[in-house]
């Protein structure tokens, strides 16, 4: 079982920054791939950016590309996602999600955390 926690969100103005961060715990989750995805109210679950385990292969979604950056230490088991230039239509919850598997984090073998809200002023 890998258990993840989020932390880092708040209430920010347009053009700010916050960084999140998600610590897991469990088994060897150095090696897992982990990532963020995020809900709106209303919306559907969107993701966001991802890390793999061992060579750190980062994605991103166009939305967010070039404003946002995913990292992790794996000496403390934690990931981290900066998120720059925010905008409104970044309030969300985000989650942090952890998968043995890269090609499926965020769907089948998916550990998921509680979430952390992000709310972006105009």
């Amino acid at each position: 079982q890998v258990q993840v926690v989020e932390s880092g969100g708040g209430l920010v103005q347009a053009g700010g920054s916050l960084r999140l961060s998600c610590a897991a715990s469990g088994r060897t989750t150095s090696r897992y791939a982990m990532g963020w995805f995020r809900q709106a109210p209303g919306k559907a679950r969107e993701f966001v950016a991802a890390i793999s385990g061992g060579r750190g292969s980062i994605s991103y979604s166009n939305s967010v590309k070039g404003r946002f950056t995913i990292s992790r230490d794996n000496a403390k088991n934690t990931v981290y996602l900066q998120m720059n230039s925010l905008k409104p239509d970044d309030t969300a919850v985000y989650y942090c999600a952890a998968n043995q598997d890269y090609s499926t984090l965020g769907s089948a073998g998916t550990y998921w955390g509680q979430g952390t809200q992000v709310t972006v002023s105009s």
